[in-house]
């Protein structure tokens, strides 16, 4: 029992810096997110400033850590289009994008009944609030907040 309650201990620790608390789970994946700081961010084919520049990211844009070597991390996008991007022009994960093959509405309240305040294009990046159920709180670049189900956003 006292080994089980050490190994309960050290697993509930590692699930809670990923910000969830996931109990009597056998495979656990922890996908820590990242949002670019500043526009004309360069993600690279290498870890390295000689590395040729893959992709340039505007300021906001959400990126999945795959990897990290020294002063770069290896990301993937909502389109998983992957690279390297150096740590200083990354900060906390904090936006999510559309990812829906079409438009979508934003919503006044987190419900489908809720009345629309915007259609927002796949691709837009928003500012995350918060969360309620399958719902998330967002916030436009331009002022506009509303709810979003989940399952159109990334991540």
């Amino acid at each position: 029992m006292n080994m089980q309650l050490r190994l309960a201990s050290s697993f509930s620790r590692s699930l809670l810096t990923c910000g969830a608390l996931v109990l009597f789970s056998a495979s656990f994946v922890c996908a820590e997110t990242v949002s670019v700081l500043k526009d004309g961010a360069n993600v690279r084919t290498g870890p390295s400033t000689d590395a040729q520049v893959a992709m340039e990211l505007f300021q906001g844009y959400p990126l999945k850590v795959e990897e990290k070597k020294g002063d770069w991390i290896k990301v993937s996008d909502f389109e998983k289009d992957s690279g390297w991007i150096n740590k200083a022009l990354v900060g906390p994960g904090n936006t999510v994008i559309v990812n829906s093959k079409n438009s979508i509405n934003m919503r006044s309240e987190p419900a489908t009944t809720g009345a629309v305040v915007a259609n927002i294009e796949r691709g837009v990046v928003l500012t995350k609030i918060s969360t309620k159920g399958d719902w998330v709180q967002v916030k436009h670049v331009k002022g506009t907040e509303g709810w979003i189900n989940k399952t159109l956003l990334w991540p």
